[in-house]
């Protein structure tokens, strides 16, 4: 079932503005053939478009001038939950209606019940076959990191002469989103960790404190919990 949305204007020249029920796919931009348009010179003519795909509305950078912002951080994809905060330009828009998001914030406050152990598992499973890898058998971190990364005609990715494990193909906007959040949480997890590292005068040792530490096993505790819900979603 289609949805309506709508974005309240929290910041810039369109503050104040509230559009509402917005049907969707749309637009976002700066040109009037946006269905949501605003006045903000540095919003591209056509800089987001938000469509749905099953239950999930996804939001994505149509390659901006100034990028997409969600609740702080850019984005190219993203899922929008009513509440979050989405920075275009020098405008920020909240998305969702106020009863939306008076309701996230009810479900987020209710006692946790016996699906909290599975959370890890709430947003959907994708299958152990979309994630088949062809890669270098002997690939390893111990390859030459001064290598390129490049892109080869048949879209897999290399490491010098190195196949890469390849991404995924042929995923829905609602799984590429998916996807993206992932990456993106365990990658702020890891620049979180190493940004107080300290290198010794000769720059051949580096040294972190015990809390990065436990940080850097965070991640590595979500990448196993992550690879083991891939290969077997019952587990």
């Amino acid at each position: 079932m289609t949805q309506n949305i709508t974005f309240q204007v929290l910041e810039g020249v369109d503050k104040g503005r509230v559009f509402r029920e917005l049907p969707i796919p749309l637009t976002i931009g700066r040109e009037e053939g946006n269905l949501l348009r605003l006045n903000d010179e540095r919003v591209s003519r056509y800089h987001a478009k938000v469509q749905q795909d099953g239950g999930d509305i996804i939001l994505t950078d149509l390659e901006s001038t100034n990028g997409t912002r969600v609740n702080g951080n850019t984005v190219q994809i993203r899922r929008l939950r009513p509440g979050d905060r989405v920075g275009i330009g020098r405008s920020v828009l909240m998305f969702g209606s106020n009863e939306q998001i008076a309701a996230r914030m009810a479900e987020q406050n209710a006692p946790a019940g016996p699906a909290a152990a599975t959370s890890l598992q709430s947003g959907g499973n994708v299958g152990s076959k979309t994630l088949s890898v062809d890669a270098d058998p002997e690939l390893n971190l111990d390859l030459d990191a001064k290598a390129d990364v490049t892109v080869h005609d048949d879209g897999k990715l290399y490491l010098g002469t190195h196949a890469l494990p390849p991404l995924p193909q042929k995923l829905t906007p609602a799984q590429v989103a998916r996807l993206a959040e992932i990456l993106d949480f365990l990658h702020r997890g890891l620049s979180s960790a190493v940004e107080n590292l300290e290198a010794n005068e000769e720059g051949t040792e580096v040294s972190l404190t015990f809390a990065d530490w436990q940080r850097i096993q965070m991640v590595q505790m979500l990448l196993a919990r992550y690879l083991r819900l891939v290969s077997d979603p019952e587990a």
